[in-house]
């Protein structure tokens, strides 16, 4: 018997036209942040719609810093995070002196709980960054409303989130102050390394914009295609080094033109995976409570049930010996040591994410995925949990 070729959790589709895009970008001189970059912007602030601003950044968490930053988080003041989100999302509330304040999550949706958020407000907080996990979108009508009542700012880590709708509205374009966006490698769509940071309030990107390349007053790209003398420029603030590359802004330019296709794929697989594990002792993901909104489906995350006769480490474990990767999405922040000692964090303040890390596995979902890879997964799943004929 042939031994089966293992199959990775996760894939990027490139296609020669990005790989032709980078190429051009290396012939034309521009490497670093320059036209290839602004196009990139341009195009992905169409693409999002209602008259949002674009910056692009080295990654979803310079833009998650930026963004923080922009709104005015500083030294002491809070900001409540889920503990169900990876790292990223509390470490650059550190960045600037803050406190990442952690709470609980919904059962259903794996979202931060608009009830947790309400109860973990105190004078000191300044804002709420709620992930939408896996691609689903978090219940913002309640979360925006718990802002403007307590006067709070909302950055929306969007890092799952490309293209997800609520109520109607492409995430990007609703009531919070900033969104976020990444473009990782196993992301919806990739730069390799990359993000984006979104708004309509103009003063905000302005801000970004600035602070995105050492606080420097002026455009680099500006300064150094001028047709006229224009080295002067003034730093105005202390800043970082978070500008995106034209040779990844060229990858993300043609991704970005096939991401309608990316999502229509990884649609039908979320849909096929739901119609085939379904009756199995697995909770599946829960899907948009809106008629006709859009799901990113960056992960599909399924739990194992009590019924399940299996842990969940151990399923993992027969996973990749049928020669299948997964992952688990997320270990919570309250059982990593730098939050839970710096915290005094423990898995009783926080029963439904502790519950759900424990019985969560992530199955492979990405488009490069085959009709035949996706049934050799469905069949193991079915295998390991003894309903090989389900």
């Amino acid at each position: 018997m042939t031994e089966q070729k293992f199959l990775p959790f996760a894939l990027p589709e490139i296609g020669e036209e990005e790989i032709n895009e980078v190429v051009d970008a290396l012939r034309s001189g521009w490497v670093t942040t320059g036209p290839k970059t602004k196009q990139f912007e341009a195009n992905f602030a169409a693409f999002i719609g209602d008259d949002v601003e674009a910056i692009a950044v080295n990654s979803a968490t310079a833009g998650l810093h930026l963004a923080l930053e922009a709104v005015g988080v500083s030294a002491g003041d809070e900001v409540i995070v889920p503990t169900y989100t990876f790292t990223a999302t509390a470490e650059v509330v550190r960045y600037l002196g803050a406190h990442p304040v952690c709470v609980d999550i919904d059962p259903v949706t794996m979202n931060i709980s608009p009830a947790a958020i309400r109860a973990a407000v105190t004078e000191k907080t300044k804002a709420i960054v709620p992930v939408h996990f896996a691609g689903l979108a978090c219940d913002m009508e309640a979360i925006l409303a718990i802002a403007k009542e307590f006067g709070l700012k909302v950055v929306e880590d969007a890092a799952h989130a490309l293209p997800t709708t609520y109520q109607g509205q492409m995430v990007g374009t609703l009531g919070s102050d900033i969104t976020v966006f990444s473009f990782y490698a196993n992301k919806t769509m990739t730069t390799g390394e990359g993000g984006m940071v979104v708004s309509r309030h103009k003063d905000l990107i302005a801000r970004c914009k600035v602070m995105r390349l050492h606080g420097i007053s002026r455009d680099a790209f500006d300064r150094y295609v001028s047709k006229t003398p224009a080295w002067f420029y003034e730093v105005v603030a202390p800043g970082f080094k978070y500008n995106m590359p034209d040779i990844a802004a060229a990858v993300g330019i043609h991704q970005l033109k096939r991401l309608p296709d990316f999502q229509v794929k990884r649609e039908q697989m979320a849909a096929r995976y739901d119609r085939e594990l379904a009756g199995l002792p697995l909770i599946l993901p829960a899907r948009p409570t809106a008629s006709g909104d859009v799901h990113a489906w960056h992960l599909y995350p399924v739990r194992l049930t009590a019924e399940a006769g299996i842990a969940r480490d151990d399923f993992i474990v027969k996973m990749a010996e049928a020669g299948i990767g997964t992952s688990v999405h997320f270990i919570p922040l309250h059982l990593h040591p730098v939050w839970r000692d710096g915290y005094q964090l423990s898995p009783a303040q926080f029963p439904v994410a502790q519950a759900a890390f424990e019985a969560e596995v992530t199955l492979p979902l990405y488009t490069r995925m085959t009709d035949d890879d996706q049934t050799r997964v469905i069949q193991t799943v079915k295998s390991i949990l003894g309903h090989s004929n389900a």
